[in-house]
């Protein structure tokens, strides 16, 4: 097997789905007692959100960078960055380390065109659901995302940042995303990518009006495809 980096903390509790789910992919694909080879570098995510200005994000893909070269050193073979926004500074990391770096949304891109699907509306933070770096990626697959809902953007923020990055569920979340799916169905959108990594925690992947697409899974399953040679990212 392969070993592999993850630049974590962005939050802290998605790095834990994620180590979470990887090994559970490795051991469903291999044996009971078998875990994923994996080095963990989880940053301070207090140093990382609410980012604005262009020179904070600059801060921000430096700090990126030190992480995945410092995982490079402790042997690494290949990285992910465990967090959907800050896949903005994906380039910069990318071009950083001499190690592939698995781009969250290829990885659900290459989900959808499986699943024929084409066309989708994308939930996640403010800058993944405005900015073009998320949303060309994904249209670089074939998929035609509907124009962010600004009522949305603002909700979702705030579900995200003062709860689920914290680790708190509510039923208000859970009925605020279900509403949110449902009018985006009758809207017209054909499926859902959730492009944050948290919203799994109040969004029932399985059974929903629409097809869900899960970044968190799409990523954890293209990574533990890469620890076990089986897929070759594209980076």
């Amino acid at each position: 097997m392969r070993k592999l980096g993850i630049i974590g903390g962005m939050s802290w509790v998605s790095t834990a789905s994620y180590y979470d789910r990887i090994n559970r992919d490795i051991r469903r694909k291999t044996s009971p007692m078998t875990s994923a080879p994996l080095l963990v570098d989880s940053l301070n995510f207090a140093e990382l959100y609410n980012l604005l200005e262009q020179d904070e994000w600059d801060r921000a893909a430096e700090v990126l960078i030190s992480s995945a070269r410092g995982l490079e050193t402790c042997g690494a073979e290949g990285l992910i960055i465990a967090a959907n926004s800050m896949h903005r500074v994906y380039d910069r990391v990318a071009d950083s380390v001499d190690i592939p770096v698995l781009h969250i949304a290829d990885c659900v891109g290459r989900d959808m065109a499986k699943a024929n699907c084409t066309s989708a509306a994308l939930l996640g933070t403010r800058n993944v659901m405005t900015e073009g770096f998320y949303r060309h990626r994904l249209a670089s697959h074939g998929v035609e995302l509907t124009p962010p809902d600004l009522d949305n953007v603002e909700a979702l923020d705030r579900i995200i940042y003062q709860q689920l990055m914290l680790g708190k569920v509510s039923r208000d979340a859970e009925r605020a995303l279900k509403t949110m799916i449902t009018r985006k169905e009758q809207a017209g959108a054909k499926a859902i990518v959730l492009a944050c990594t948290e919203l799994e925690m109040v969004v029932d992947v399985e059974a929903n009006v629409l097809p869900i697409f899960d970044s968190l899974r799409a990523h954890c399953a293209a990574a533990s495809e890469w620890i076990l040679g089986w897929d070759e990212p594209a980076v």
